[in-house]
């Protein structure tokens, strides 16, 4: 790809790029530009254009850059430019991920889908809209889903059956009630110093509370196939040496309901000590050997494994979200391929009261004071109706719900002609049945 680009800046022609939501991780991508040759972001699309503009200026780009860029709160717009041959959707809106991935399947413009929330909701389905319209869709390089996809295809490449794959986090139990009032103190920070590093409180409480490693793991799940834990997420503590001692079979002395599933481990013991050489920030898969030959192989190249030495983990320690994103825009301009892409519906990030909740309470969604989201396998979900994450936002209940339990689509009063439900609707009777994107 690298030599392509070249190529690209040598012509004058370079890959076009058009911004949906300029936020921490627009901000990422776009301190990138400046140093990627054959690389042109033709116009960003925010709320405020300013604070857009201020993005550019605050990582680096010069006046002449920020001049030949087009500004403006019109995504739509932005969309429809005929100089932008791929649009990164960065707003992190579920309802805004949908329309703005069908318009650009029909501008015939290449969708880098960096709002896994919309992924989730309506993934499946997006990804197939996109194939029949002939553009990539793709999972955002440098996030942990994509990240993690990558070494699960490397590892079914390889030969290796994949026995669970994921990403680390920092988790304990009582988080799940964490609020963007008291998210800071988890993070060693005072609001005032969150602020002025531009941290959003409702996000990074959305890391904290298991609500975006459901969502995470659910993508993992429908991109690759592994299946969600029937009882939801674990979190075992696990630091980068153990990863195949704890993530191996329950049969076989390990944690995992089955073989081939997705999990996040903890870097903190459930007593609040801190895991030896956690995986806060990065990736992993756990492979077992095909045969006697190849876990000798392990042991001889000096892999990390159990004891029996059948199974084995790699990692990637650090994953550098925005400041990656170069690789799905490329990938999707110049291979036309994606970084990961949703396949099928196999897992569901669902709404779970963050304490008791009573009937005329409106929902305020991810990282919100309300709910966090729940990993279920995709059938569960469905046999529950168990309401999306995606859409809790702004629903309001319609009876009390204790704290701890699932809400239903049929606890709340939810607008069933707006565009998000009904992709959400047509993703579940479209691929309920576990059908998959051709």
């Amino acid at each position: 790809m690298y030599q392509e680009l070249l190529r690209r800046a040598e012509a004058n022609e370079p890959v076009r790029v058009g911004l949906v939501g300029a936020g921490k991780f627009g901000a990422m991508f776009l301190s990138q530009v400046p140093s990627t040759p054959g690389l042109r972001v033709s116009a960003i699309a925010d709320l405020d254009p300013d604070r857009a503009r201020r993005a550019c200026r605050d990582v680096g780009w010069s006046d002449a850059l920020a001049a030949d860029t087009a500004f403006t709160d019109d995504a739509a717009a932005l969309i429809r430019r005929a100089d932008v041959d791929v649009v990164v959707e960065a707003t992190g809106d579920p309802a805004a991920g949908i329309a703005h991935a069908r318009a650009a399947a029909a501008a015939g413009a290449h969708v880098v889908m960096v709002n896994v929330e919309a992924d989730v909701l309506a993934g499946p389905l997006l990804a197939a809209e996109a194939a029949e319209a002939g553009i990539v869709y793709s999972m955002a390089y440098g996030d942990q889903p994509a990240l993690t996809c990558e070494m699960v295809e490397w590892a079914r490449c390889c030969g290796f059956d994949v026995v669970a794959a994921g990403k680390g986090t920092k988790y304990l139990p009582a988080y799940h009630a964490s609020t963007p009032d008291t998210v800071w103190d988890h993070y060693g920070l005072s609001a005032e110093e969150a602020a002025a590093a531009g941290m959003n409180a409702r996000m990074f409480n959305s890391f904290l509370d298991g609500t975006k490693s459901a969502i995470e793991m659910a993508a993992i799940a429908n991109a690759t196939g592994l299946a969600p834990p029937p009882e939801g997420l674990g979190f075992p503590p696990c630091g980068m040496d153990d990863l195949a001692h704890v993530l191996r079979p329950r049969s076989d002395g390990g944690l995992l309901h089955h073989k081939g599933q997705v999990e996040v481990v903890s870097s903190l013991e459930r007593d609040g000590r801190p895991v030896a050489r956690d995986l806060r920030w990065g990736v992993y898969v756990v492979v077992e050997a095909p045969n006697a030959y190849s876990a000798a192989c392990f042991r001889q190249y000096g892999m990390n494994t159990d004891a029996s030495g059948r199974y084995s983990a790699m990692y990637k320690p650090f994953h550098l979200i925005g400041m990656e994103l170069n690789v799905s825009i490329l990938s999707a301009a110049l291979l036309g391929r994606a970084t990961g892409a949703a396949r099928r519906f196999e897992g569901d990030a669902v709404a779970t009261a963050k304490r008791d909740l009573a009937a005329g309470e409106r929902l305020d969604g991810e990282g919100g004071r309300t709910v966090y989201g729940t990993l279920l396998p995709a059938g569960t979900s469905l046999e529950r109706a168990a309401l999306p994450i995606g859409l809790a936002h702004d629903a309001v209940l319609l009876r009390a719900i204790e704290a701890g339990e699932i809400v239903s689509w049929s606890d709340v009063d939810m607008d069933e002609r707006s565009e998000a439900v009904q992709a959400r609707r047509k993703m579940e009777a479209r691929f309920g049945a576990r059908g998959e994107v051709s």
